[in-house]
């Protein structure tokens, strides 16, 4: 079977490369905004990423779902400040596993509500959290967290649909999402950016060609 392809072929599927790196990119700058306590930067930044993965969403709604996540997030500081050990600022792991965090999954509630998540995404993104900053397994909850938000961005219910069997898993997009957490944790950036990017290329490659048409093509990954 021949692989060759068009000009329009190649093309296109640059330029779905380049917006995909390009909300990869916003991604990890989201994170690392909050990692300074830049809230509306924060925002910003995951919003845009928002309104390109969820184009059943208005630029309103896809801004509202990001505030959402970014509430999350900060009312997770909010918990792990309270658990800090006095004079050395480690987290008690034991206090953070046993802390109130339900102004986290509210935040995260909120954010399936407004971008039509399966519901379970709040209760399985906030164990993740929990279990991130109290040294237990985070990514299996994580990654099906992440397989709900894809089938919404997708609109695509059976996502992953493997053809086979091996039918365990969450599929190759969530694992790269905690692979993405993994090098966010060790600071390394830029890989992570290029361990996201296909996880957006997958994305991207679910919306119709009209809507992928009507995207602006970013000048820069910036």
């Amino acid at each position: 079977m021949s692989t060759y392809k068009t000009t329009e072929e190649r093309i296109d599927s640059e330029r779905i490369e380049n917006i995909a790196a390009y909300m990869a990119g916003q991604l990890g700058r989201g994170f690392v905004y909050h990692d300074q306590r830049r809230r509306e930067a924060a925002v910003k930044a995951f919003a845009a990423v928002d309104a390109l993965q969820f184009a059943h969403l208005d630029e309103d709604a896809a801004t509202e779902a990001a505030e959402a996540y970014v509430d999350a997030l900060w009312a997770k500081d909010e918990v792990e400040d309270a658990c800090r050990v006095d004079g050395d600022g480690r987290i008690d792991a034991d206090g953070v596993a046993e802390a109130d965090w339900s102004a986290v999954e509210e935040g995260f509630e909120r954010r399936a509500e407004v971008a039509g998540i399966d519901s379970a995404y709040a209760s399985l993104t906030t164990e993740a959290w929990i279990n991130h900053k109290a040294g237990g397994d985070y990514w299996t909850p994580m990654m099906k967290a992440q397989m709900f938000e894809l089938r919404a961005a997708m609109q695509d219910p059976e996502y992953p649909d493997k053809p086979r069997s091996g039918q365990s898993g969450f599929g190759p997009e969530p694992a790269r999402y905690a692979l993405g957490i993994e090098l966010h944790d060790t600071r390394k950036f830029d890989e992570g950016r290029e361990a996201m990017t296909p996880y957006f290329e997958r994305v991207l490659d679910a919306h119709d060609d009209s809507y992928l048409a009507s995207i602006s093509v970013p000048n820069s990954l910036d």
